[in-house]
């Protein structure tokens, strides 16, 4: 299952990569997200996927065997709405440039003057 899941992330990373080299704002807009969700997937992977039951610990014990990790999850929670809302941000961002500029070419992006 690992496997499938560092394929999953390869693939998000490398076609993350190719739309973040492209010259359309759009583009880049898509490849930052895909960029975010392959980083997610990636911690999400490394803490292990380990089917288990839910992290309480009862009244008495020191540990569990056989949970889930908690921590990668809150991580990764945290990670998707921060992502969420830098995406957000740069979509506003994005229409405004395209507005005042009049194009969604980066190399058209020539002054910072409005």
């Amino acid at each position: 299952m690992e496997l499938v899941f560092a394929l999953l992330v390869g693939g998000l990373y490398a076609s993350g990569l190719y739309l973040v080299m492209q010259r359309s704002l759009v583009r880049l807009i898509i490849g930052l997200a895909l960029l975010g969700h392959a980083a997610n997937l990636l911690i999400f992977v490394a803490a292990g996927v380990t089917p288990g039951r839910a992290p309480i610990i009862e009244e008495g014990a020191t540990t569990i065997q056989g949970a889930a990790d908690p921590l990668p999850q809150a991580l990764i929670l945290t990670a998707i709405v921060i992502g969420f809302a830098v995406l957000a941000f740069f979509l506003v961002l994005a229409q405004r440039a395209c507005v005042v500029a009049g194009t969604e070419d980066l190399d058209a992006f020539t002054t910072t003057d409005t």
